[in-house]
């Protein structure tokens, strides 16, 4: 299911030190949503350290990063200490948001009943529109980020 030019489904969501994030509050700006598998992982880190170093230039675009994965606070907290990103890292431990979005991702890493997110990018306008969406085939394909970059300008 598309969410492309639908309304982007609002969440609150825990930061790092466990306070509530929602996408309503980032409204007047876009806002790039990265969904990621798992902290601590090869691709995951890669990705989130490329979203890191472009973030001034996201931020000339007016566009603002989340990152969200299924990791408690505690270790979202810790993989944002190891790889300095100073953008929020956001729990979804509920599972709440990635089946909004429909990326949950069923039976991650081979485990029957451990539902991670589909590594996916998604672009919210600044009225709250979806306007760019990516879902990765697998857990080991990274965004296009020019495309990300394009669609923000």
């Amino acid at each position: 299911m598309s969410l492309l030019g639908a309304s982007a489904p609002d969440f609150s969501l825990l930061d790092n030190a466990r306070q509530a994030v929602t996408l309503e509050s980032f409204r007047g700006a876009k806002v790039v949503l990265a969904f990621f598998p798992a902290a601590f992982t090869g691709v995951c880190e890669k990705e989130l350290c490329t979203f890191r170093d472009a973030l001034a230039e996201l931020n000339g675009l007016n566009a603002k990063v989340l990152a969200i994965s299924v990791d408690a606070p505690f270790s979202n907290a810790a993989f944002a200490t190891k790889n300095n990103l100073s953008f929020p890292v956001l729990s979804d431990y509920t599972r709440a948001t990635v089946n909004a979005y429909g990326v949950a991702h069923d039976g991650f890493a081979g485990m029957p009943g451990y539902v991670a997110a589909k590594r996916s990018v998604f672009i919210v306008d600044e009225k709250g529109t979806v306007t760019y969406e990516w879902i990765a085939p697998n857990p080991g394909v990274e965004p296009d980020y020019a495309a990300v970059k394009n669609a923000l300008a």
